[in-house]
């Protein structure tokens, strides 16, 4: 799913509700300017790519992917629905875990406002809200 001029701007939360599929390797959400610009890359990853129950960041800039970021600290189940928020600013991102725990990548793009959201991966989206 991929949404384009849906304005998220410094201070907002955007709270999402998501549902990884029974067979789930992972999932992905990305916030940024547009497909070659992501300023967060977020992909919980239940096996794949190396990686087995690990949260691996990113960011996109110009269509060349910076560093990755890994955390350990995973609250994801395959088959069960769960809801985590994301608030930014120029900076930061601040996710809130489906446990509750917070979790920080930085703002690689530096911007206070973006206006598109990507969810692709074996997930389906809930529910969405932005206050």
């Amino acid at each position: 799913m991929k949404i384009h001029d849906m304005t998220i701007k410094e201070g907002h939360e955007f709270k999402i509700r998501i549902k990884p599929k029974e067979n789930c390797d992972s999932f992905a959400i990305n916030i940024g300017h547009d497909p070659e610009n992501i300023a967060m890359h977020f992909n919980p990853r239940f096996d794949a790519g190396g990686d087995t129950n690990t949260i691996v960041f990113n960011s996109l800039s110009g269509g060349s992917w910076g560093d990755e970021h890994r955390e350990g600290n995973f609250p994801f189940v395959r088959g069960e629905e769960c809801k985590f928020h994301v608030n930014f600013n120029m900076d930061q991102f601040y996710i809130k875990l489906p446990d509750g725990s917070m979790l920080n990548f930085p703002n690689r793009l530096g911007d206070v406002k973006y206006k598109y959201f990507d969810v692709s991966g074996d997930a389906r989206i809930i529910g969405i809200k932005v206050k």
